[in-house]
């Protein structure tokens, strides 16, 4: 009898124990069903103007980093959609302005082409302040705190990294030694200061679209041009050349700003991801920067170092010493007093705080 009572009991518990289950299951949903549902918050979308199509800085270093890295390095929080300024309608000299209003949040502004408008933004960038790398780099750690202050007083724009394309060098036709044997030739220029240098050179500045450099040099039209050494291997220059010069003229330095407004409606961590991955970002480009450019050099000569262009024969001309005395006057004396001229007295003394402690080259404020 007492067996059976037990066994009542246990009955009793069970199914008193699937009730309270039941009754507790339901009130779990019910309570699910009275909570919001809290929805993953949409990823943030960032629109990119980038540099040039078809060069090696957009294809193989800038396209990736915002389509690829960027989602990484946020963990997915920010998306990224990136077209180069020349394949999204905008002409290269708009892309300042429409940052500065808004309508272009992100981009990268080749400061060669701005300097139209504002020929101080262009100070780093002037001809033969730079003949190699390490001079860039050394020009741009000078001139980037005025660059900072330039674009976020005058523009709105928060300055994000600092790129350059390779060296733009001289290529010849005939036979020479260093920049005084320019004297008397018409060489082809892509910027007012390329052709202000020319012109000091007592040589005769012809603009030529890139496209035609080849044949201006095989045709006579012009007897040198100056270009980049990877990028006039790609058009075939070594083939109509004989001489290239070691010495860079200019670079085509850039820099990638995002508009005030839009950088700072981002939350912070993201502000802090975009900007550790862009430092990274402008070192691998710079690297490649100073590669191509002697990959340049070596496959238009045909050095056994070339390893992206066509081998050719050229010489190349090295730089000597009384050359880099000759370039130091033609800075103090030419390029650095004309582009005074057409920026102004604030520009010279700019330029003065800036660089002249460092370069010992002074800048004349124009009467």
């Amino acid at each position: 009898m007492r067996g059976k009572l037990i066994a009542s009991l246990f009955t009793i518990a069970r199914c008193a124990s699937r009730q309270a289950s039941a009754i507790a299951f339901a009130a779990l949903l019910a309570a699910a069903a009275a909570s919001p549902v809290v929805a993953e918050p949409a990823p943030i979308q960032l629109d990119v103007v980038g540099g040039l199509a078809g060069v090696s800085q957009y294809e193989r270093f800038e396209e990736p980093f915002w389509a690829k890295r960027v989602p990484e390095i946020t963990g997915g929080r920010v998306q990224a959609r990136i077209v180069p300024f020349d394949r999204s309608g905008v002409r290269g000299q708009e892309v300042l302005h429409l940052l500065r209003l808004g309508v272009v949040p992100f981009g990268n502004i080749l400061l060669g082409l701005a300097a139209a408008d504002d020929p101080e933004l262009n100070a780093v960038d002037l001809p033969l302040l730079s003949p190699d790398i390490a001079a860039l780099h050394h020009a741009v750690a000078l001139w980037r705190p005025r660059l900072d202050a330039i674009l976020q007083e005058r523009f709105g724009l928060r300055l994000l990294a600092v790129y350059t394309y390779p060296a733009q060098v001289v290529f010849c036709r005939e036979p020479f030694t260093g920049l005084s044997d320019l004297a008397g030739r018409r060489v082809r220029t892509s910027s007012v200061g390329q052709s202000e240098l020319i012109t000091a050179l007592g040589g005769t500045p012809v603009v030529i679209p890139f496209s035609e450099i080849v044949s201006a040099v095989r045709t006579g039209v012009v007897a040198c041009a100056i270009t980049g050494a990877k990028s006039g291997n790609a058009i075939g220059l070594h083939e109509v050349a004989t001489h290239i010069s070691r010495l860079g003229i200019s670079w085509g330095v850039s820099v990638f700003a995002a508009n005030q407004a839009a950088w700072e409606a981002l939350p912070e961590p993201v502000q802090r991801q975009l900007e550790q991955g862009l430092a990274d970002l402008q070192r691998q480009i710079w690297e490649a920067a100073e590669r191509e450019t002697q990959d340049g050099l070596d496959c238009n000569t045909g050095r056994l170092g070339c390893t992206t262009g066509r081998p050719g024969r050229m010489t190349i001309v090295e730089e000597r010493r009384q050359d880099d005395a000759w370039r130091m006057r033609l800075l103090a004396d030419a390029v650095v007093p004309n582009w005074v001229q057409r920026c102004g007295r604030d520009c010279a003394t700019a330029w003065n705080r800036f660089m002249t402690p460092q370069l010992g080259v002074a800048a004349q404020a124009t009467p």
